[in-house]
């Protein structure tokens, strides 16, 4: 029998934090590599796909009922924008959803990589304890109180950021082309050019879209012009830094840590220049698996907002909310 929507994420994601899709619906729920999955498509009127995943070509759209294409996070760079927009088919995001989550990210990893807390857990394991707490001391390490931290992309989840780390007492500064004054001034962050920002910031997090205007924006020059003992949160979209650059930086002792939770191709591969880091370059840098947005919180939020947007257009006839194309 024909669905509604096909759901391409497993019924349980969503029950285990107590969301159901609307009543009225019926939905087929399927991996992305079930054999079905063109036939699915083309009799469901939705189809919803989580923000993280493979690329999924528009020719699996043609000749379906498809009026909606349901992303449940922010993220829409799975899909062939210009096929999408070719067959006429809405596709809809959930932005601000897991902005709490990500700023929690931002924050935390900050303090872990500033104060060197899996560091010094490696180093008391391998009965270091007197030495490392020595030089621990003596590198007098700093807490967030005090310092700059420069945000990339100040959008929903950027200034959700920006105020986290203001209500530990760092001073904001960011770079985006979009004018952000009103944001800005409820928490006193200066607006400054990419590189201005990367040479005052003691933290800087990243928080754009892949575009091709986004692609490697940060490099070995823009590494290059961060301070000395800089630490660099990536929580944004795997391209956006030059991973080699970034390894190049870590190994020299110049940067001061980064946080990586999202990679270039996805899962990252072996051969990743950051995997190589060895001695304390490896001890420089935080790995996690794409969830910087990721709680039973954010997922409950993100949830219900995407099923709300399939009920409103398949069962209200209504436009969909946060269109983004």
């Amino acid at each position: 029998m024909a669905s509604d929507v096909l759901c391409l994420r497993p019924e349980a994601d969503f029950t285990r934090v107590g969301v159901s899709a609307p009543a009225g619906l019926e939905v087929a729920y399927r991996r992305p590599d079930d054999p079905t999955l063109h036939a699915l498509v083309k009799e469901a009127r939705a189809v919803v796909i989580p923000a993280v995943g493979g690329k999924i070509s528009g020719t699996l759209f043609v000749n379906s009922k498809v009026k909606l294409v349901q992303v449940t996070g922010a993220g829409v760079d799975r899909l062939d924008e210009a096929a999408m927009k070719k067959l006429g088919i809405a596709v809809a995001n959930v932005p601000g959803g897991s902005n709490s989550a990500v700023a929690e990210y931002a924050v935390g990893c900050a303090i872990v990589l500033l104060r060197r807390l899996t560091w010094s857990d490696m180093e008391i394991r391998a009965h270091n304890y007197v030495s490392f707490r020595g030089r621990m001391m003596a590198d007098n390490l700093p807490g967030l109180e005090g310092l700059t931290v420069g945000v990339v992309g100040m959008g929903t989840v950027g200034f959700a950021v920006a105020e986290a780390f203001r209500r530990f007492g760092s001073d904001i500064v960011y770079s985006d082309p979009t004018p952000r004054d009103e944001a800005a001034k409820k928490i006193g962050a200066k607006a400054l050019s990419l590189e201005e920002l990367l040479k005052v910031s003691d933290i800087v997090s990243l928080h754009v879209p892949l575009l091709p205007q986004t692609r490697s924006m940060i490099g070995a020059r823009q590494l290059n012009v961060m301070k000395p003992g800089a630490v660099l949160i990536q929580a944004s979209r795997g391209g956006i830094v030059n991973e080699t650059a970034l390894a190049a930086h870590l190994n020299s002792g110049r940067l001061g840590g980064a946080a990586v939770d999202v990679y270039s191709t996805e899962p990252p591969d072996t051969d990743n220049p950051l995997f190589a880091l060895e001695g304390e370059a490896a001890h420089r840098v935080l790995f996690t698996p794409h969830v910087a947005g990721v709680t039973r919180q954010s997922a409950a939020t993100l949830f219900r907002e995407a099923w709300a947007n399939v009920e409103r257009v398949l069962l209200k006839g209504e436009a969909p909310q946060s269109r983004v194309y």
